[in-house]
């Protein structure tokens, strides 16, 4: 692996850190990973729909699944603390599937299994939070079907009204849908909830994990309006960003980004219009994250621009904090480290990029792919504060035909400085 970074005494370059191991085993394309939020283990979804468990200690796989078809393939996977032991799973054959983490690796059978009917490039998003997850209406979090019971909506004068709710079932599909609740979740942490850009590719669906039940859409519209919706000009919604924080109550607020650049931040308690709209890209926006207090984040788009911004709760406005350039266009991805000191972007150019979050410098430039460095590459432990490197680098293909996921450790000798 080479590296260019920040320098250090005497004007000479850090040495690169190197590869805590190379993960073998997939017999196709790696399309996503993320790392368990306490628990030593990655996840991992391949082209050819098969999912697996790593353990990050013994650099070993624990089990493996057949999580989608063949022709359609993972696209996407994701965990958080607020669903504890679980993972899901999203598809290009428009299925999302939640599996129970058990000891010896995933549950032989998906908890739930739902029919998104959604084919485009935008990957799920579930909740980051700094304050326990609230949905309108909610007093309590005893209970997450009457939590969801409760969404309302405002009417034409912009008034909130309980008493009707927005509520789409999604289309039943018998062998394919199943909608028994999760059973064992910490209510405590708030309702489990999904967000996933739609059926209708300008807006975002919001999901609720337990009864595989979508519950609104933002923006929410109504037949007579819905084919001229100012929202659809912008195009197919490209990334999305679910989170709570302590400023808005607890409120599920989102972050969407969309062709034409912009960025819409909603809060679901206003589902007609967004809080704030803003574009700060040129070209589509490709990967937003919010950083640990979700009261800013980074985003990067198709373009060759990097944006870290602040999101002020109180005025509801998002604006720059910094507006970094890189040499070639497109970053794929981007992450922000738990701690909110150290964010990432994977380029298109086939380079991780490591930025000081706070300062907005650049603290190291990672190159170990020659081809493709693709989606969610990039997922910042705070346990086990590494860097994943995932590619669909052809030069990465071992003589079975099987990809590579590459470890490299944040917190190598010769970078101590750089990511303390």
């Amino acid at each position: 692996m080479s590296l260019v970074s920040a320098r250090g005494d005497g004007g000479r370059p850090r040495p690169p850190p190197d590869p805590v191991v190379v993960l073998r085993g997939h017999g196709a394309q790696v399309m996503d990973a993320c790392f368990h939020s306490s628990r030593s283990l990655l996840f991992t979804g391949a082209a050819d729909g098969e999912l697996r468990i790593w353990d990050t200690v013994q650099h070993r796989t624990l089990s493996s699944t057949w999580a989608h078809g063949g022709a359609a393939g993972v696209y996407s996977v994701a965990t958080s603390p607020c669903i504890e032991d679980k993972v899901v799973s999203q598809g290009r054959d428009g299925m999302c599937k939640c599996w129970q983490v058990e000891e010896s690796g995933l549950s032989r059978d998906p908890l739930v299994a739902f029919r998104t009917n959604t084919y485009h490039f935008c990957k799920l998003s579930l909740v980051k939070s700094s304050a326990p997850v609230k949905l309108v209406g909610q007093t309590d979090q005893t209970d997450c079907k009457s939590a969801c019971s409760t969404i309302g909506y405002e009417d034409q004068n912009g008034n909130h009204d309980l008493e009707k709710r927005y509520r789409v079932s999604p289309e039943h599909h018998p062998a394919e849908t199943s909608s028994t609740p999760i059973e064992g979740s910490n209510t405590t942490r708030g309702p489990m909830l999904m967000a996933i850009a739609g059926e209708e590719s300008y807006q975002v669906e919001i999901w609720d994990l337990h009864n595989a039940e979508r519950l609104m859409c933002l923006p929410q519209t109504f037949d007579d309006i819905s084919t001229g919706h100012p929202i659809k000009q912008r195009g197919m919604c490209m990334a999305v960003q679910a989170f709570s924080s302590l400023e808005s109550q607890g409120h599920l607020n989102i972050l969407s980004g969309y062709e034409d650049g912009s960025m819409l931040w909603w809060d679901i308690r206003k589902p007609r219009s967004p809080l704030s709209s803003v574009k700060f890209h040129s070209d589509a926006v490709l990967s937003l994250a919010t950083d640990g207090s979700c009261n800013g984040g980074i985003s990067g788009g198709a373009d060759n621009q990097v944006i870290l911004f602040s999101l002020d709760h109180q005025k509801s406005t998002c604006t720059i904090k910094k507006e970094l350039t890189v040499d070639r266009p497109g970053t794929a991805d981007t992450a922000i480290r738990a701690d909110s000191k150290i964010a990432a972007t994977a380029g298109w150019d086939h380079r991780v990029r490591v930025y000081n979050y706070r300062k907005g410098n650049t603290l190291a430039i990672l190159k170990y792919h020659t081809g493709l460095v693709w989606r969610n590459i990039i997922p910042l432990s705070r346990f086990l504060r590494k860097l994943l490197l995932r590619s669909v680098d052809m030069h990465c293909m071992l003589p079975d035909g099987s990809r590579e996921c590459i470890l490299s450790d944040a917190n190598s000798n010769s970078c101590d400085s750089c990511f303390a």
